[in-house]
């Protein structure tokens, strides 16, 4: 168990969180209350439901903690596409229970505005790294459906490097890759997104 006795009134917030990450590890989601969440603390059962409000109020504080911690990691690449990509699969591995709360809306108030926030700046870093693809693949239209059945144009590129990246993470967490890919999911993951996005050289 980790306690949380001693820590100062105003750092208690982040204590819970660091619990519920932890919990969460062991169990999942949907295994966390409030009244385990104190327990695990060592606090009042009404500790938690003061700070977050409900169970869907803490998951909408590790919701946004995920999302700020995701778009610090992407920010800190430089924007090349295949090191943003690395940098999602090496954020999910290392911050598994937050990966299983963000996208997990129903778990959470996603439509707060802290959450907008964050989500949209870990959203922003990542489709900066469109822009390192083939100008071809990113001049097809406004990015909004054209009637052709799909997303085209950037909007269509960052949804496709989304789509692989988070793919690829999920079902490395899950254990579920075939045997024998490699036991560094970075490097794993580095492997993929080259053969998916770098340009096949000109035959000619």
């Amino acid at each position: 168990m980790t306690g949380t006795r001693g820590y100062h009134h105003g750092d208690l917030p982040r204590a819970l969180l660091a619990v519920a990450e932890e919990a969460i590890r062991e169990s999942g989601p949907a295994a966390l209350s409030l009244r385990d969440l104190a327990r695990r603390a060592g606090v009042s059962h009404a500790a938690p439901a003061h700070h977050f409000g409900d169970r869907a109020g803490l998951f909408t504080a590790l919701a946004v903690q995920g999302f700020d911690l995701l778009a610090e990691a992407l920010e800190s690449t430089g924007g090349e596409l295949l090191d943003l990509g690395v940098a999602y699969v090496d954020f999910a591995v290392r911050y598994r229970a937050h990966f299983e709360v963000m996208f997990h809306p129903d778990l959470y108030r996603s439509d707060a505005a802290e959450v907008r926030a964050a989500r949209d700046r870990a959203g922003a870093a990542l489709h900066a790294g469109v822009t390192a693809l083939p100008a071809a693949s990113t001049d097809a239209g406004d990015g909004r459906g054209d009637g052709r059945g799909g997303v085209h144009g950037p909007l269509g590129d960052a949804l496709a490097a989304w789509s692989i990246v988070h793919g690829f993470a999920t079902l490395w967490l899950a254990d579920a890759l075939p045997p024998g890919v490699g036991d560094d999911p970075r490097e794993v993951a580095r492997t993929v997104i080259e053969r998916l996005f770098t340009p096949a050289a000109d035959p000619g």
